[in-house]
């Protein structure tokens, strides 16, 4: 579910393996080269109104006006991954969430929040808040809720100028 105003930026995979998951939808959809962010560290994170860190890694690239992402949980804490695949992704990869740019990210959860959707999970990168909140029981996907600021601009921007610059060969490539 996706409420009115909010702009559907990103859709997400859970994936066993991020190389594998790269490989494969570049080859297929020809798109890349993925970004890699490897054991990403939050500031602040919880789940579900604890404070909960989890070991992850994602990458990312754009197709077209929609970015891709790929997530790879590393270890068995609960987290909004293992929430929907307890046992990790069935056949190694599977849809997890959509991604929305708001105003005001705290104002989109509790609009969520009023509706019933309870927030999974939320934390800071960098200086950027997000949340998800889990709308599975609508959609079957989560929504991920990230902020309308310029450091998210830039950040995407990076990840669409990768993709517009990409020589159609490499799959992935480390974020640096």
């Amino acid at each position: 579910m996706i409420l009115p105003g909010a702009r559907v930026v990103q859709m997400a995979w859970v994936v066993h393996s991020l190389e594998a998951a790269a490989e494969r939808l570049s080859r297929s959809m020809r798109v890349g080269p993925f970004q890699m962010l490897r054991h990403i560290q939050l500031d602040q994170p919880h789940h579900r109104g604890r404070p909960q860190r989890s070991d992850f890694s994602l990458c990312l690239t754009q197709a077209g006006d929609v970015q891709i992402e790929l997530v790879e949980q590393h270890d068995q804490t609960p987290s909004v991954y293992r929430d929907m695949f307890p046992d990790g992704p069935p056949g190694g990869m599977a849809f997890h969430h959509v991604a929305v740019i708001v105003p005001d990210v705290f104002e989109e959860t509790a609009r969520y929040n009023e509706l019933g959707f309870q927030t999974a999970s939320s934390g800071r990168f960098g200086n950027i808040d997000f949340t998800y909140v889990d709308t599975t029981s609508a959609g079957g996907f989560m929504v991920e809720v990230l902020p309308d600021m310029p450091e998210m601009h830039r950040f995407f921007g990076a990840i669409r100028s990768a993709a517009e610059n990409w020589d159609g060969q490499t799959p992935w490539q480390e974020m640096g």
